[in-house]
C-alpha cells in the first residue's frame, strides 16, 4: 500500500505504523454501549472517531472485521466493580424488565449511529449471549492459579501479574477505593486491584438476570465480557482495540490482565483511544441529569450530520468541548459545502482528470494515515473546491472522500431542497397530527402527544410548542 496508516497506540504511548497479524487484514474491537440509556453526543464522539479509522483502513485498501458488544448484563455504576448494576437500574427507572431496557436502548443506540453515519460493526453481540463463553475462561482463569473464589465471587488476581498497569501510569498507591466517598472497599479482595469476574446472588439479592454456574446462581463482571466476545469472533489474536479514554483504566487494564493470562501470549497489539467531548462545566455524563442526545440535537433543528463535521474538525486525541455556539459554526460550515459540491457537475468518467485526482487522493490518504488527522482531511476537501479543474473531477473526489467522512458530500444538498418542498397531502397531515396532539395533551395522555411528535419527526418535520401555538418546520 502506498501510504501507511499511523495511529497513537496507547499501549506504547507513541504514534506507530499500523502493522497487522496477516497482511490486509484487519482484526478490530470497540466496546459497545451499556444500553440501559440513551447514548449521549460525548459517547457518540467515540463511535464516531472509531467509524472514521475503520472506514481509513478500508479506503486504504484491508479487510477489516470489527466486533462489538452489546453490555445488557453485568456493569455496574462504578467501573471499579460497586454500586448498583446499570441495567437493573435502568430497569427500576422505567418500570420494564432488564430485556425490555436493553432491546430498547440498543435499538436506540443505532438509529443515532444511522442519522451519524456510523456504519453497524460486523459482528454484535449481546453479553448474555456468551455466558458459557464467560463461564469457560473463569474456569480455566481458576486452574492456571490467576482467580479465586471469596466471598461468594470470583476474583481476578492481579498480584500474580509481573505487569498490570501497562495502558496507564497508576501506581498501587494512587488507586482509590471507590469512585464515590460513599463505597465501602470490597472486603473479598484480596488486593486492592483485583477485580470480579463472576457475581453470586450474594451480591445483588434482587438481580432480575442470573444463570447456574459451578459457583452458585450469579452472573458474569463487566470486563469478562469484551474478552470473550472478541476472541469469539476474532481469535486469540487481535490487531486494534478501540474505546473512550475513560476505558483505559480499569475497564482495558482488567481486559488486558485477564486475556493475557488466560491465553499465555501478548493479546492485542494497538489500543485507541478518543479523548472526551466536554462542556462547560466538564466532561459529559448521563449522571447529572438532562444529557444531550442526537434525538434532542434533532428536535432543535439540527442535523446529525452536522455534529459528525463538528467532531471530525478536532483531533481524536484532543478533548472536544462541546456549546450550541460552536455546532451553529459547523451547521454553517456543511450548508455551505454540501452548497457548494451540490452546485457541480457530475459528468462523466472521461471529464475526470485523473492526475489531479490522484494527487489529491494521495493528499487526503496522507492527513488521514498521520494519525487520522480529520482536520487536515477536511482542509484537503476545500482546497480541492478551490482548485482549477473540472467540475467532473471536484464530484468523483468528493465523491471518493466521502467514503470515509461520510458527511453525504455529494447528496445532502439535492436532499434537502427535496425535502423543502411540501405538497398538499403532507401539509394536511401535518395539521391533523397537530390537532390530534393538542387533543392528547388536554386529556393528559402525554405519552400519545410524544408519539405523534415522534411520528412527525420521522417525517421530517419539528414541533415546536410557542405563546402564540404550535408551529411546525423542516428537519
Amino acid at each position: 500500500m502506498e501510504n501507511k496508516v499511523s495511529i497513537y497506540n496507547t499501549l506504547t504511548r507513541k504514534v506507530e505504523q499500523f502493522i497487522p497479524n496477516e497482511e490486509g487484514k484487519v482484526a478490530m474491537y470497540t466496546c459497545g454501549p451499556t444500553v440501559y440509556h440513551f447514548a449521549h453526543i460525548g459517547n457518540l464522539r467515540s463511535y464516531i472517531m472509531e467509524d472514521l479509522l475503520e472506514k481509513t483502513l478500508r479506503y486504504m485498501g484491508y479487510s477489516v472485521k470489527r466486533v462489538m458488544n452489546i453490555t445488557d448484563v453485568g456493569h455496574l455504576s462504578s467501573d471499579a466493580d460497586t454500586g448498583e448494576d446499570k441495567m437493573l437500574k435502568g430497569a427500576k427507572r422505567e418500570h420494564k424488565s432488564v430485556m425490555e431496557i436493553a432491546k430498547y436502548y440498543t435499538d436506540a443506540f443505532f438509529v443515532d449511529c444511522g442519522d451519524l453515519n456510523i456504519k453497524t460493526p460486523d459482528v454484535v453481540e449481546p453479553a448474555t449471549n456468551c455466558i458459557a463463553e464467560f463461564i469457560r475462561m473463569i474456569e480455566s482463569l481458576m486452574e492456571k492459579g490467576f482467580a479465586y473464589e471469596s466471598g461468594g465471587n470470583i476474583y481476578f488476581d492481579t498480584s500474580k501479574l509481573r505487569e498490570y498497569y501497562v495502558l496507564s501510569n497508576h501506581s498501587e498507591e494512587e488507586l482509590l477505593v471507590g469512585v464515590r466517598d460513599d463505597v465501602d472497599e470490597d472486603e473479598n479482595k484480596r488486593n486492592k486491584t483485583d477485580f470480579v469476574l463472576w457475581f453470586t446472588k450474594s451480591k445483588f439479592e434482587d438481580q432480575e438476570l442470573k444463570w447456574e454456574s459451578p459457583w452458585g446462581l450469579g452472573y458474569p463482571g463487566w470486563h469478562i465480557e469484551c474478552s470473550c466476545i472478541s476472541m469469539k469472533h476474532l481469535g486469540e489474536y487481535m490487531d486494534i482495540h478501540c474505546g473512550g479514554v475513560d476505558n483505559i483504566f480499569p475497564h482495558h487494564t482488567n481486559e488486558i490482565a485477564q486475556s493475557e493470562a488466560y491465553l499465555g501470549h501478548k493479546w492485542c497489539n494497538y489500543w485507541f483511544h478518543v479523548h472526551h467531548l466536554n462542556d462547560k462545566a466538564g466532561k459529559m455524563s448521563k449522571s447529572k441529569g438532562e444529557f444531550l442526545t442526537v434525538s434532542l440535537l434533532k428536535s432543535k433543528g439540527y442535523d446529525p450530520r452536522v455534529y459528525r463535521l463538528f467532531c471530525l474538525q478536532s483531533h481524536y486525541r484532543k478533548p472536544l468541548e462541546f456549546s450550541f455556539d460552536a455546532l451553529d459554526n459547523a451547521g454553517a460550515a456543511y450548508d455551505k459545502l454540501v452548497k457548494r459540491i451540490g452546485s457541480l457537475e457530475r459528468g462523466t468518467a472521461d471529464e475526470v482528470d485523473q492526475e489531479k485526482f490522484a494527487a489529491y487522493k494521495a493528499r487526503f490518504g496522507e492527513a488521514l494515515c498521520d494519525d487520522l488527522n480529520s482536520s487536515m482531511a477536511l482542509t484537503v476537501v476545500y482546497d480541492m473546491l478551490k482548485e482549477d479543474m473540472t467540475d467532473a473531477t471536484k464530484y468523483a473526489l468528493a465523491e471518493d472522500f466521502d467514503r470515509v467522512l461520510s458527511l453525504d458530500l455529494t447528496t445532502a444538498y439535492a436532499d434537502r431542497e427535496a425535502k423543502e418542498t411540501v405538497d398538499a397531502d403532507l401539509e394536511r397531515y401535518i395539521l391533523e397530527k397537530i390537532q390530534e396532539r393538542k387533543a392528547a395533551k388536554k386529556e393528559k395522555n402525554f405519552a400519545k402527544a410524544d408519539e405523534i411528535r415522534a411520528q412527525l419527526l420521522e417525517r421530517g418535520i419539528i414541533l415546536e410548542d410557542t405563546r402564540e401555538g404550535v408551529k411546525w418546520k423542516r428537519a
